[in-house]
């Protein structure tokens, strides 16, 4: 029984760390970011820049205009949950955003953009 304990007990602390982020990794998987977002100055591209984006409410950015109905009324605030959750999956995770790109779905390229993003603060 304590064997038992001990592997579901060693399982649940697994499944709640998140995984550390590379931030060299991440800025080669910005790569497919870059098309519509820039991360090094405050210039809006199809989509907007991304200066400062970690602890940034959404939709805050002045100057990008064409933000979705949606984005303008998420309340987000782009910490590294949200990031993560919108990163895998940005139409499911927030109905009626026009983010055209599908999505992240590995768990550490996530991370390693994250990280990334965090980088640059």
């Amino acid at each position: 029984m304590r064997v038992l304990f001990a592997i579901l007990l060693i399982a649940t602390i697994g499944s709640n760390q998140t995984l550390a982020g590379d931030a060299a990794k991440g800025e080669k998987i910005f790569k497919k970011c870059k098309a519509c977002h820039v991360v090094n100055e405050e210039k809006n591209k199809t989509g907007p820049h991304l200066v400062n984006i970690i602890d940034r409410p959404a939709a805050s950015v002045e100057s990008y205009r064409k933000y979705s109905k949606a984005m303008k009324n998420s309340g987000f605030v782009w910490d590294e949950a949200t990031l993560d959750g919108y990163l895998a999956a940005p139409k499911k995770y927030l109905k009626g955003t026009k983010m055209a790109f599908a999505g992240l779905r590995k768990e550490k390229d996530r991370a390693d953009i994250i990280a990334y993003f965090k980088s640059l603060q």
